[in-house]
């Protein structure tokens, strides 16, 4: 502990991460620097700064991080047509390697000896914040009191702010434990502890149920380049600016609802809902546009390896040389996906109704049904014949 002279802590304002911060003064009697990151989900930040200073932080950083978190972070998960156990787009996986980079290069410039987070024992963000500042600066010590300290739940916590001066706010207890950025939000926690509970109305927040949204779709035109959007209905946007219109619209319509059961990292079984109304509509641009742009065989291999790249994300090997590997494959194969798709959004669903682009691969002349010139019916024979060979030994077995 002695060897512990300076931290820096990923600070949200709240309970726990007040508590914490002055835990890890008194506990490891060094200087804490708070880091709150805003990766776009639209909480008033104004007032965490005095209020780190007045709980005992020496220094705070309120840093803007949406533009960062949306190209370097976001975009190369949607290239890459990344799906956890097929259904969860990650929007709190990656939101974590976000932070902890930023949390490193803080704590390196400001010659910290640690880095602290308040993620429990139980899920998978300790995982995803401490492989992150093990992979960037290894030297780093991490702190993590709720795998270290007495404190049983919220009621300790409550004990220990009123006995050293920490403000709390007297509010009703949320029922859930949620998440928001920029990408989505989610919802752990109250009835969605029983997976036989539907989910309540609290339980949504940017998403309108479907029987409520409009009864006219919209339709929406998104632009890509190299496989990243960059415009939408003609107005090119940074990527920031793009996910937050889109998120406007999808939610609208209800689109990005989902209710799900996954396998987290640490082996226990979670059940989430998640909405994330832009990036739904994105995703399904994404792959249809590249059903016109990618080579079969291309597009085959990189499926592939969606699950094993969804499982680094979501596990916390972002900063792995595996995805980064496989990152260099996925970007190539999205030199070609450059074009325009058009989506109808209606009643919770985001549907891909047509698709262009200059490097489109589609040819007319060889699927039309009508008479071509281009492509010879009776080659089909030879071609099956040779494709059946090894059937026809194997059945002679």
């Amino acid at each position: 502990m002695s060897a512990i002279k300076k931290v820096v802590l990923a600070y949200s304002g709240g309970l726990d991460t007040s508590v914490i911060l002055k835990w890890i003064k008194k506990t490891y009697q060094c200087e804490v620097i708070t880091m709150t990151a805003d990766l776009g989900q639209e909480e008033e930040l104004d007032g965490l700064e005095e209020k780190a200073l007045n709980t005992g932080a020496t220094k705070a950083y309120i840093d803007d991080l949406r533009e960062e978190f949306a190209r370097d972070f976001v975009f190369p998960v949607l290239r890459a047509g990344a799906v956890y156990e097929g259904r969860y787009l990650l929007g709190t996986s990656i939101a974590r390697p976000c932070i902890g980079k930023r949390m490193v290069e803080i704590a390196l410039a400001e010659g910290a000896q640690a880095v602290a987070h308040g993620a429990t024992g139980k899920g998978n963000d300790q995982v995803r914040f401490e492989l992150a500042a093990m992979a960037l600066a290894p030297q780093l010590k991490t702190i993590a009191p709720w795998r270290e300290w007495d404190f049983k739940g919220r009621a300790d916590l409550m004990a220990f702010a009123k006995e050293n001066g920490i403000p709390v706010p007297v509010t009703k207890e949320k029922p859930y434990s949620c998440d928001r950025n920029l990408m989505h939000l989610s919802f752990e926690g109250g009835e969605l502890e029983d997976p036989w509970n539907e989910p309540g109305p609290h339980s949504h927040l940017l998403c309108r149920r479907p029987e409520d949204a409009p009864d006219a779709p919209q339709y929406v035109t998104i632009d890509f380049e190299a496989g990243n959007p960059v415009a939408v209905d003609g107005e090119r946007l940074s990527p920031a600016a793009l996910i937050k219109a889109l998120n406007t619209l999808g939610g609208t319509h209800g689109v990005g609802r989902l209710d799900m059961v996954e396998n987290r990292f640490v082996g226990m079984k979670s059940r989430g809902v998640y909405e994330t109304p832009g990036c739904t509509i994105l995703h399904a641009a994404h792959r249809d546009l590249e059903g016109i742009t990618l080579d079969r065989e291309v597009m085959h291999l990189r499926d592939m390896l969606i699950p094993r790249y969804a499982e680094m994300v979501y596990y916390g090997f972002w900063f792995a040389p595996e995805r980064e590997a496989i990152q260099a494959l996925v970007d190539k194969s999205q030199e070609r996906v450059n074009g325009t798709v058009r989506v109808k959004l209606y009643k919770g669903q985001a549907t891909p109704v047509a698709r262009k682009s200059p490097n489109s691969l589609y040819n007319a002349e060889l699927v039309t049904f009508e008479e071509d010139s281009v492509y010879d019916q009776s080659d089909a024979a030879g071609f099956i014949k040779l494709q059946g060979l090894r059937l026809r030994g194997y059945k002679k077995l």
